[in-house]
């Protein structure tokens, strides 16, 4: 944000300046956030708190400007204080806003509608992402506090704003127009989501439209009537671009075809047809998709643009989680929002966790949902049978007084969530998955506290959605009829073996590769049912592997001895197994020389069956060893067909891994290996997505005077006065002792933190000299930046011993949709 005096401040806000005439240059309204002298506090007054009663406090932090609606008694007290004295903060904020995007001489996207507002902005900002610096909303920060906070964050290098305005009441929209004043819009579509305080629909809609009175374009779906016969009749100065099946708009969609892992769009635009295809199955975000294209071609873009930049798009960050609990449960956050249609995606969800027989819900009353309760509720009902939810808890009153329709036998009410916490018993909750879904005024984080597993405050965030997308885009380079193996091992390089391999099984993936038998054992005690490969099998484990119908990677005379005994004696036939051939990489697996010996012996063994043969490329990655990776993929092909050819029945045969699959098209065979590409790593540089962070807490902030040493072996020399951060992650959380001293560093609220001293065992110190920082606030060690590439560097390593040196008692939170 731009420098401001506080006098100019008073003027934009018809307020009157006590005290000094400060200049700052950021706002905030959060009195927990620690921020230095430069920034301006505005108290807000909401039903439940009062802004004006933390200034005290935020003086003692140094904090020297407020936008307040009373002025403290003791304003004496406050020397070097500067006060602007204003009617309503909330519209001050507002105001200053307006003032503030005024400044700046670019096209502003507004998006409204009753869903897809967050997922528009979020395409539109990726697809003209590296073409346009763009400043946009921050998640979904579209109230009455998040529009003006959005804008504020407005710079003078951006060279396109797209905000998204949310309302639940009449005469809020006015307000967020005068702040967006939007050049384009977009409305995205209309629904029964926050309809409590409207009369109607039509209403509502009404009111969502007055974000674009002074608008030039107008982007919407001329399907919806309601919609199309609103702004034809109201909005008709304004230009119209439309899109639709139906008629002639300006867009038209002539053909949507969702095939397994991409969907393609036929489009009739400007007398000529366009086929663009996107990266998933896109359904569900059609109208999402053509408005987020629609605004580009209202920004002048052609439409053969789309040919190529669809396809990296990615899905939006969502907000359900995934975390370990009490008692070896398994809970699903997503206390977001409530209603009838994220309940059933929720529900969905956690259909999906198959190792558990016992399903909780705990659901609080659904509010602003603008329906008749009886109906409703009966909805509600209704879902809670058909997803085979085994136990419900209902909190609110609604739920209480309509407790009678919930056909289930193990059911509890309460009234409020202070109800629900005074009864809690630890002991009531074992071995089940628990989905947590409440509105926000229920306050069920104090729920969730309850539930969650306690480790330490360090975690690895993993971004399932990602993982997900990363899938897709390695699936759009193999060849139709290819199949996929996923590798999980190492306990899914880091990432959480289960809940990993649980989501590949619903994205029906070929294969799942383990490292060792344990592991595979664990996958199937969780409830995973598809292949398993153990490719480093122990003879020690092979009758461990038969009685959890794990298939072993056959790599020598003698594993395939020991294996075929204990297949034998258990009187068991065709029993898959893989066989393992060494064309260069020498380190598992049969050599040329072994061949005739081998196609001997497997043809004695007719109780095991080879279902796949494989090789492991050796530099798959590098450019400079590929006349080698050619090699070896000719010697794979020759010594593969041979033992197909003896064997004389159909058998799958794959030598790519992640790198292969990106620079070896040409040698997918029959089935490719997914591994670190899944993570996030590419082997061509593709930006895929990340999909963990590893996050910590600063714990302790000390002041070090110049003299003094920091750490083990008092390596972190202090040249000059510092402040150090001591953060809850060290060697035996998976952090190299190599990152010591300056070799690494974190992100501290957006600063680089170098680490000072020696890694510890348990905690790290970082130097916070010259960064707006405080005990408690987060750090992240990596994630999108510094990303698992850049970490590796540091310390002239791969990001696989990066990944996978996580150890298991960082706690994983998993995010999903």
């Amino acid at each position: 944000m731009k420098a401001y005096k506080l006098s100019l401040v008073a003027d934009i806000t018809q307020g009157k300046l006590y005290g000094d005439d400060l200049t700052v240059s950021n706002v905030f309204i959060d009195s927990r956030n620690l921020v230095s002298n430069n920034y301006l506090f505005f108290a807000i007054k909401g039903e439940r708190h009062d802004g004006n009663n933390y200034i005290a406090d935020l003086y003692a932090q140094n904090v020297k400007s407020f936008v307040i609606n009373s002025l403290p008694d003791d304003v004496e007290n406050y020397p070097n204080a500067g006060f602007v004295l204003v009617d309503n903060t909330l519209a001050a904020l507002q105001q200053f806003a307006a003032y503030h995007l005024n400044q700046f001489h670019i096209p502003v996207i507004g998006i409204t509608g009753s869903n897809g507002k967050t997922i528009v902005k979020e395409w539109i900002a990726q697809l003209l992402e590296g073409d346009k610096k763009l400043i946009r909303s921050p998640k979904s920060y579209n109230s009455q506090v998040g529009v003006p906070l959005s804008v504020l964050l407005t710079d003078s290098d951006d060279e396109l704003a797209v905000f998204e305005a949310g309302i639940s009441k009449p005469g809020e929209m006015e307000k967020l127009e005068k702040i967006i004043r939007p050049e384009i819009g977009i409305i995205t579509n209309i629904g029964e989501a926050h309809q409590e305080n409207f009369l109607d629909i039509n209403q509502k809609l009404d009111e969502k439209l007055k974000l674009f009175k002074r608008s030039k374009v107008l982007i919407y779906n001329s399907d919806c009537e309601l919609i199309n016969r609103k702004i034809k009749s109201q909005y008709d100065y304004l230009t119209l671009f439309t899109w639709g099946t139906k008629g002639n708009p300006d867009l038209k969609i002539e053909k949507i075809e969702e095939r397994e892992y991409t969907t393609l769009i036929v489009f009739y635009y400007k007398n000529d047809y366009f086929r663009i295809n996107v990266p998933f199955r896109a359904s569900m975000f059609i109208e999402d998709i053509v408005h987020s294209i629609s605004a580009l071609l209202v920004l002048g873009y052609p439409m053969d643009i789309f040919y190529h930049n669809l396809m990296p798009l990615v899905s939006v960050e969502m907000r359900m989680e995934l975390k370990e609990g009490i008692n070896y449960c398994t809970i699903i956050n997503d206390s977001y929002n409530s209603d009838i249609n994220s309940l059933t995606i929720a529900l969905d969800f956690s259909r999906r966790l198959n190792q558990y027989d016992k399903k909780t819900l705990i659901l609080s009353d659904i509010v602003q949902s603008g329906q008749d309760e009886d109906i409703l509720y009966r909805k509600v009902a209704k879902q809670v049978k058909e997803k085979q939810i085994t136990r419900f808890i209902g909190i609110g009153a609604m739920l209480t007084k309509y407790s009678y329709l919930f056909d289930i036998d193990d059911k509890e009410f309460f009234i409020d969530t202070e109800s629900f916490l005074a009864s809690f018993k630890r002991e009531k909750f074992n071995d089940e998955s628990i989905l947590i879904k409440g509105s926000r005024q229920f306050e069920f984080e104090w729920i969730s506290s309850l539930l969650e597993k306690k480790i330490h405050e360090t975690v690895l965030e993993v971004n399932l959605n990602a993982l997900v997308n990363n899938l897709n885009y390695f699936r759009s380079l193999i060849k139709p009829g290819t199949k996929l193996m996923a590798m999980v091992k190492a306990f899914s390089y880091g990432s959480g073996s289960f809940e990993i391999a649980n989501l590949l099984q619903f994205n029906n993936i070929d294969y799942i590769g383990v490292a060792f038998a344990d592991e595979g054992v664990a996958l199937r005690e969780a409830g995973i049912t598809m292949p398993i490969v153990v490719l480093n099998a122990e003879p020690g484990s092979f009758e461990t592997m038969v009685d959890y119908s794990l298939e072993p990677e056959i790599y020598s005379f003698n594993s395939l001895k020991v294996f075929a005994s204990v297949v034998f004696n258990k009187a068991l036939f065709d029993y898959p197994i893989h066989i393992k051939l060494d064309t260069g990489m020498h380190r598992l697996g049969f050599m040329e020389d072994d061949i005739e010996r081998l196609i001997h012996n497997l043809k004695e063994k007719n109780h095991l069956k080879v279902s796949s043969i494989f090789t492991h490329l050796a530099a798959s990655d590098e450019a400079m060893h590929d006349s080698f990776t050619y090699q070896q993929i000719d010697l794979f092909d020759k010594l593969s067909t041979l033992l197909i050819n003896e064997l004389g029945y159909p058998v799958i045969r794959h030598a790519l891994n992640s790198a292969g699959i990106e620079r070896f098209p040409e040698s997918q065979f029959d089935m490719v290996r997914l591994g670190i590409g899944l993570y996030g790593v590419s082997a061509n540089n593709v930006n895929l997505e990340n999909i963990s962070t590893l996050r910590s807490t600063i714990v302790q902030i000390k002041n070090i005077p110049a003299g003094d040493t920091v750490g083990y072996g008092r390596k972190g020399a202090v040249e000059k006065n510092k402040r150090t951060a001591i953060i809850p992650i060290g060697y035996a959380d998976g952090l190299n002792r190599k990152f010591s001293n300056g070799a690494g560093y974190f992100i501290v609220n957006g600063g680089k933190a170098p680490i000072i001293g020696n890694v510890c065992m348990d905690t790290c110190m970082i130097d916070v000299t010259d960064l707006n920082a405080s005990e408690g606030d987060e750090v992240i060690i990596f994630g999108d930046k510094p990303n698992i590439r850049e970490l590796a560097k540091q310390i002239e390593t791969i990001p696989y011993e990066i990944l996978t040196s996580i150890s298991q008692r960082v706690k994983r939170i998993f995010v999903s949709d």
